[in-house]
């Protein structure tokens, strides 16, 4: 299979506190990884660090073979401005308070990148545009802006966003923790479509079920580091190691 993204080692701190310690794992394409873990774990870390929101202290950075970052005697040394520019092309990321411009329709919030950043041709990216929002149930808003969607709505507005700069990996962190159980499941559903058209995507997320279910591999973390890995059904279902099944019972317990 063929590796879209690898980190290696990775180690960041805020201050004196190590958020993540000498942490590694890769993604292949098409899988769904999802990541697990109680909250301050730094799954979102993580998350940020992977999609270069945050920078890491140590560690490598590899997008499709690109290095984004290198680990340099210890030290993570960043790609220059215009390969960071080109390795951005293959993620996208959708944020858990969905991050839309509110002062933009939703069809200008899906189209603008595409038209800006990647110079694509408007009529084509309009037209790809409101494919999306069919996929996502949203034709008829395409005209709305974000205050008059409910927050369900709001988050498959940004799904498409993401979408519409064509990544070839998908980041999700906790998407549905702003939502009430209803709205959450609306947005679970576009997730699984997504999965089953082998959209390569990294979540990361409190749905147990849901993460069995759709991923093809999961990472249970706590303490900056990864614990337990693998078949989530061997993960969620069976876990091995005592952190992991304390955090699933308590979860239970809810």
């Amino acid at each position: 299979m063929n590796k879209l993204l690898e980190i290696n080692h990775c180690r960041k701190q805020f201050g004196k506190l190590e958020v993540l310690k000498d942490l590694s794992l890769a993604v292949e394409e098409g899988q769904v990884l999802s990541v697990i873990g109680p909250s301050g774990s730094g799954k979102s870390t993580l998350l940020r660090c992977a999609t270069l929101l945050e920078t890491m202290d140590g560690g490598d950075l590899i997008y499709g073979g690109k290095y984004a970052a290198r680990d340099e005697n210890g030290k993570a040394v960043y790609a220059g401005k215009e390969e960071l520019h080109r390795i951005r092309e293959y993620f996208g990321l959708v944020f858990q308070n969905f991050n839309l411009f509110p002062h933009y329709s939703v069809m200008k919030n899906v189209t603008e990148a595409p038209i800006l950043v990647q110079k694509r041709d408007v009529k084509e990216v309009r037209e790809e545009a409101m494919q999306l929002l069919e996929q996502m149930g949203l034709a008829d808003k395409a005209d709305a802006y974000p205050y008059q969607l409910s927050g369900g709505q709001q988050q498959r507005v940004s799904i498409a966003r993401a979408l519409a700069m064509n990544p070839k990996i998908l980041f999700f962190d906790e998407p549905t923790s702003a939502l009430d159980p209803e709205l959450t499941g609306e947005i679970l559903r576009v997730i699984r479509k997504l999965a089953e058209k082998k959209m390569t995507m990294v979540i990361v997320t409190h749905e147990m079920m849901f993460a069995r279910d759709v991923s093809d591999y999961v990472v249970f973390m706590n303490d900056g580091v990864i614990i337990e890995q693998g078949d989530p059904r061997d993960v969620i279902d069976h876990p091995t190691h005592e952190r992991t099944i304390q955090f699933l019972r308590r979860l239970q317990e809810q």
